[in-house]
């Protein structure tokens, strides 16, 4: 499932949608940036969701590498698009090594759910301190790329574009190792792992900061997208509901899903609200409905279908 076509295949996507968005209008560019930023923490949950395990929660990790971002900008001034990639991915995922010690011990609902409480800590803590910008959030300034200030968000949109080629990449390569192709096996039978030799709460615990760390980063490219932070958006619930939802929607089948997911996602999500304000919601939730019934496998899963069929052909 996963070749080198996978490797070849983004990197012709990441040419062709670099080249793209030197003449696309600026809200095409917004999407993909929002959607790439948001695939980065959707290819973590990937991960994870091949080892058998879903997180409610990762909105945590995905929030911390946000405000990361705001507080280096607030307090300190750093406004370079790499230092703040990677305060957002660092804080992420030393946290998520560190509750990986207790998460890795836990499966299914005690899982999601442990996941669930941490971020309801954070976002609890972040709303009560006015430190932290409560309720309000902060602004954040325009990124600068080596102390330049780009005058369009196209640089920003190619660094974002890159970066989630080299994420996608890396997992690419991760998953060919040993312990990436434990995720399957760790999924159907822990047991047996272990009298192979493989400690799994070892690769677990790996998996979960990995996912960590992406979603961080993820965290960081949205805040600098968008250009604002706010618990709401970052930190609550909702977001970690969100990330699930990219998740199933994208399908496990392979690295380039979590991209096509989130595009998807971003794009659906923008129409429903515009063309039905008052029921964008439901239209969320029957799109999620019928992916369930229909395409338990994900966007990837019809994908795969349909070039089978054409290849048979």
């Amino acid at each position: 499932m996963f070749n080198d076509r996978t490797a070849k295949f983004l990197l012709l996507a990441a040419l062709v949608i670099c080249v793209g968005g030197a003449f696309a209008p600026n809200w095409i560019v917004n999407q993909f940036m929002f959607g790439f930023s948001r695939a980065l923490a959707i290819l973590g949950l990937m991960v994870l969701w091949r080892t058998g395990l879903v997180s409610f929660g990762h909105a945590f990790y995905f929030g911390l590498g946000a405000y990361a971002v705001a507080i280096l900008d607030s307090k300190l001034g750093v406004s370079d698009v790499f230092l703040r990639l990677l305060a957002g991915a660092v804080v992420a995922g030393f946290a998520g090594f560190l509750i990986g010690f207790i998460m890795r011990n836990y499966r299914d609902i005690f899982f999601a759910m442990l996941n669930t409480a941490i971020s309801m800590v954070l976002f609890g803590i972040v709303v009560k301190t006015e430190s932290l910008g409560s309720t309000d959030g902060f602004a954040i300034s325009a990124s600068t790329i080596f102390g330049l200030s780009p005058e369009t968000k196209y640089p920003l949109f190619v660094i974002i574009t890159l970066v989630g080629l080299t994420a996608a990449l890396a997992v690419n390569f991760y998953l060919k190792t040993t312990f990436g192709k434990l995720t399957t096996a760790i999924r159907d039978n822990e047991i047996r792992v272990e009298y192979l030799g493989f400690s799994v709460a070892h690769a677990i615990h790996l998996k979960y900061t990995i996912s960590t760390i992406l979603a961080g980063g993820a965290g960081a490219l949205m805040a600098m997208s968008l250009g604002q932070v706010d618990p709401e958006s970052m930190i609550n619930w909702t977001v970690s509901g969100e990330l699930v939802f990219v998740t199933i929607l994208s399908g496990p089948g392979n690295v380039i899903a979590p991209f096509i997911g989130s595009l998807v996602f971003e794009v659906l999500r923008t129409y429903a609200f515009e063309l039905a304000p008052q029921a964008w919601q439901l239209i969320m939730g029957a799109t999620f409905l019928t992916i369930i019934f229909f395409l338990p496998g994900g966007i990837w899963s019809l994908i795969e279908k349909l070039g089978g069929k054409k290849n048979e052909k």
